[in-house]
């Protein structure tokens, strides 16, 4: 209703109407006719409606936008050059059992192929009529233009794909769960793993996974591994605060000297995307395995991610408290990638260094906008008793 009567005057207080941005961007993308041919990022799309018949495809870029090849997109580009670049991003679909990923017909194996290669592949593609819609926004996919039915397609260049990729895949005796610690192990991305268990390429028993299912997925299978190898580590003996903010995203991470936990604390601003009047939640984890999914959705497992690879290069356990603090300047939901490589970012940058709980609480209070009383009620982690170290006596 607020929208209706707005009409985009900014009476909401974001500072971009997501609506008349999303008008702009899909007016600006090129005529597609029923055919198009470029570069797949490599990108492929297995949608969930009507699962177990689903809507699967490559992705191409309308126009040659070489921005949107970037996989995940860069950084350093603001919201609305993202948006732009992703509107380009073409979905092309065809319906497909989830279980033809056994014997996977020609369709599906040139799809396939897309989805094994470390670098674009050409493809052409030929639609039943010319692709339509809007720009697609979601909390956990990356942004996408118009999506159009495959009458056919055909890879135009060689895929070029890894090795260990190739090893994997045409291994079936191993479980999708090792298959993606090997592939993590031999230096293979995560958003590439994704696209492989996405398509049905791994494990023993193989079928389509829907493209939010398999990030998810990819995120918590790598995250349980590398919190086996940490477990076995010794922990850190001081606090260690680390920082980072890109795309109204804010983290504040703290390492603290005890058994591995991990607890993240989401701070949705008023007039962030998906949260008018604001929001605080939290959800947390200690060395036993989780039971259940996440509250906080794949954010949580992004995060988590971040945070694990980080002590499993250093060698070293520690509770940890995880604060991301979202503000207004999130005006559009770019996809769960954000999280897990802002964090990244966060992990890479330089810790401050603390003595004391006390010390290193200050100084990330000081750093989050939000009042300390709103968030550290739904922190644990900080209920915990204090346990003091010989080093502060």
């Amino acid at each position: 209703m607020k929208c209706i009567s707005c009409k985009g005057r900014g009476l909401c207080g974001r500072p971009v109407c997501p609506i008349l941005r999303r008008l702009e961007e899909t007016a600006a993308l090129p005529r597609i006719g029923k055919s198009l041919e470029g570069m797949s990022p490599p990108e492929v799309f297995v949608g969930r409606h009507g699962y177990p018949l689903v809507r699967a495809g490559p992705m191409l870029p309308a126009g040659g936008n070489s921005d949107a090849l970037a996989e995940p997109p860069n950084l350093s580009m603001d919201i609305g050059e993202i948006i732009a670049a992703r509107s380009a991003m073409v979905r092309s679909e065809s319906k497909i059992m989830v279980k033809e990923a056994e014997t996977p017909g020609r369709l599906l194996e040139a799809i396939q192929q897309i989805a094994l290669s470390s670098s674009p592949v050409g493809t052409e593609v030929i639609f039943c009529r010319p692709p339509q819609g809007r720009l697609q926004f979601d909390g956990v996919l990356s942004p996408s233009g118009p999506s159009g039915e495959m009458l056919g397609m055909q890879i135009t260049t060689n895929p070029l794909i890894p090795r260990k990729v190739d090893q994997m895949v045409e291994d079936r005796d191993a479980g999708a769960v090792a298959a993606v610690g090997e592939l993590y192990a031999g230096g293979i991305g995560t958003d590439h793993i994704s696209r492989m268990l996405s398509l049905g390429l791994l494990g023993k028993k193989r079928k389509l996974v829907p493209t939010r299912w398999s990030i998810t997925a990819s995120d918590d299978m790598i995250g349980k591994l590398l919190k086996e190898t940490v477990l076995d580590c010794s922990q850190v003996k001081d606090y260690y605060l680390f920082s980072g903010e890109e795309l109204g995203n804010h983290f504040e991470i703290l390492l603290l000297p005890q058994p591995f936990s991990f607890e993240l604390v989401e701070i949705w601003m008023a007039r962030s995307v998906w949260a008018k009047e604001g929001f605080i939640g939290a959800d947390r984890e200690d060395a036993r395995p989780r039971k259940a999914y996440s509250s906080l959705a794949g954010g949580y497992y992004a995060a988590r991610l971040a945070v694990l690879e980080h002590l499993a290069q250093l060698g070293r356990q520690a509770g940890v408290l995880a604060v991301r603090e979202i503000s207004e300047s999130y005006w559009a939901p770019l996809g769960v990638w954000v999280v897990r490589e802002v964090a990244r970012a966060a992990m890479h940058s330089s810790p401050v260094r603390f003595a004391s709980q006390t010390e290193a609480l200050a100084e990330m209070e000081r750093r989050i906008r939000t009042p300390p009383g709103e968030w550290r009620k739904e922190a644990e982690l900080l209920a915990a008793p204090v346990q003091r170290s010989l080093l502060e006596f």
